[in-house]
């Protein structure tokens, strides 16, 4: 039960003691002895009278450290600072811990152009949670740039599809793309775009414009317990004996921009934009009630007829979407 209540009491705060009852078919008065005993041990806080009390997995460690860039290696934070506030979690979880927050740090240091970037820090007996802000120029603002991309929200579609970067002397482009799937949560905050994913069996992106925001902030969470391997999310992306990033997975929606429908040619081509560095482009439509004949010809039978070593497998589309799709798809056979 203790257990049961450490991973579920972040979704019921206010009916934890219900839920556990209920889940293990006993009375309120015997969860209430396990929840006392959490809060006596510092493992969870409560606030509010008997009635309307709330229930939280308290910080059992929590720190915020700024740091100056310049000189800054970032395989010294993690064994001086991180590492040791993770002490005692499974060695898979530190092995992410480890990639996604050496990984993101490394970015702040090398393109965000800033002076100063701070780690904040926050275990509970649940889950970690890891923000890094810097006060550099902004990631999307940089990425617009190096591509010469007409909106800021182009670079988000571009960073989900991996194999991205600035500095392609120094770096594959791998290190957000990946780390994005590890967590259980990981957002980027910066300029006017909030770019978040939460780690299921299904895409799930969050595009949402935001207030103008200085430099760049970088959230990870994730379950201090996952089954979770740094592999099997390798596994899932790359293929032959080098581990070729071959295959990546792309939310159709990120090409529209608030009510917009995908009809365009144009909108077409900056969804297609470096597919032909990947052997498989998952296309997921989650999301997407509809595309333009011209959008699905330009998909699936231009792009198919300049590129055939390219395979593009389209995912959760509803009738509609099918249908436009089966169409561009018959024209090429014709063609």
């Amino acid at each position: 039960m203790r257990t049961f209540i450490i991973e579920t009491v972040d979704r019921h705060p206010a009916d934890i003691a219900r839920v556990a009852a209920e889940r293990f078919g006993c009375s309120r008065q015997a969860t209430h002895k396990h929840l006392q005993q959490l809060c006596k041990e510092g493992i969870l806080s409560a606030e509010g009278h008997t009635r309307s009390r709330v229930y939280r997995l308290a910080p059992l460690i929590a720190w915020q450290k700024q740091y100056r860039l310049a000189g800054l290696a970032e395989d010294r934070v993690w064994r001086a600072d991180v590492a040791p506030a993770l002490k005692g979690l499974p060695d898979n979880v530190m092995n992410i811990w480890h990639y996604g927050f050496t990984e993101m740090l490394n970015n702040a240091i090398d393109h965000s152009a800033g002076t100063f970037v701070t780690v904040e820090f926050a275990k509970t007996a649940g889950a970690t949670k890891v923000s890094l802000f810097d006060d550099g120029v902004g990631i999307f603002k940089k990425i617009q740039a190096a591509l010469n991309l007409a909106d800021e929200r182009h670079s988000v579609l571009e960073l989900a599809k991996g194999k991205l970067t600035t500095d392609p002397a120094h770096h594959t482009g791998e290190g957000i793309f990946f780390s994005s799937r590890m967590f259980d949560e990981f957002l980027i905050l910066s300029g006017g775009v909030f770019f978040s994913h939460k780690f299921q069996e299904a895409e799930d992106w969050i595009l949402q414009p935001q207030s103008s925001t200085k430099g760049t902030l970088v959230t990870m969470q994730l379950h201090n317990h996952t089954a979770r391997t740094v592999r099997k999310v390798f596994d899932a992306f790359t293929s032959g004996e080098d581990y070729g990033f071959t295959k990546t997975v792309i939310p159709v929606e990120l090409t529209r921009y608030g009510d917009d429908n995908l009809v365009s040619r144009s909108q077409a081509k900056r969804l297609l934009a470096r597919f032909d560095r990947f052997k498989v482009v998952v296309l997921d439509f989650t999301g997407v009630t509809a595309i333009g004949q011209a959008f699905a010809d330009e998909v699936f039978r231009v792009f198919h007829a300049k590129h055939p070593q390219v395979q593009l497998i389209p995912c959760h589309t509803n009738p509609e979407v099918t249908h436009m799709i089966a169409r561009a798809k018959g024209a090429r056979s014709a063609s």
